[in-house]
């Protein structure tokens, strides 16, 4: 008898085998990095997003080969993930795996940040001018 997973087991799975393309991003963004808490393999069910800023509604998905021919899916799943307030950027492996600071760029730049300025220290607030 074949065992039921659960799409919170899966997403433990897929947390712990991140592949080198998911590696590479999540270590560029992880902690905080970028100014953003970022969590991999988030459960939006019934959906498993890769990477989500829950508090900047941002969802950020890798597609690799296997994504080959499965356009209408991930079209019905950004818009599934668009209805629920999220707003959605994809970028394929060999997009994370060439050019990374271009990736994370865009990343920034979707969040309304300025991918030129450093960003601010933890607990550091923006101070306005009279």
């Amino acid at each position: 008898m074949k065992r039921h997973v659960t799409t919170r087991t899966r997403a433990k799975r897929l947390r712990a085998n991140l592949t080198p393309p998911e590696r590479a991003l999540w270590n560029a963004i992880r902690a905080n990095r970028i100014g953003i808490k970022f969590q991999k393999q988030v459960v939006l069910a019934p959906y498993i997003a890769d990477f989500a800023a829950r508090s900047e509604r941002l969802i950020v998905e890798l597609d690799g080969d296997t994504h080959g021919g499965r356009q209408a899916y991930d079209a019905a799943r950004t818009r599934a993930l668009e209805g629920r307030g999220y707003r959605v950027l994809r970028f394929t492996n060999a997009d994370v795996m060439s050019n990374l600071e271009g990736v994370v760029r865009s990343i920034l730049i979707e969040l309304g940040r300025d991918p030129e300025s450093p960003r601010p220290l933890q607990g550091e607030r923006a101070t306005q001018r009279s």
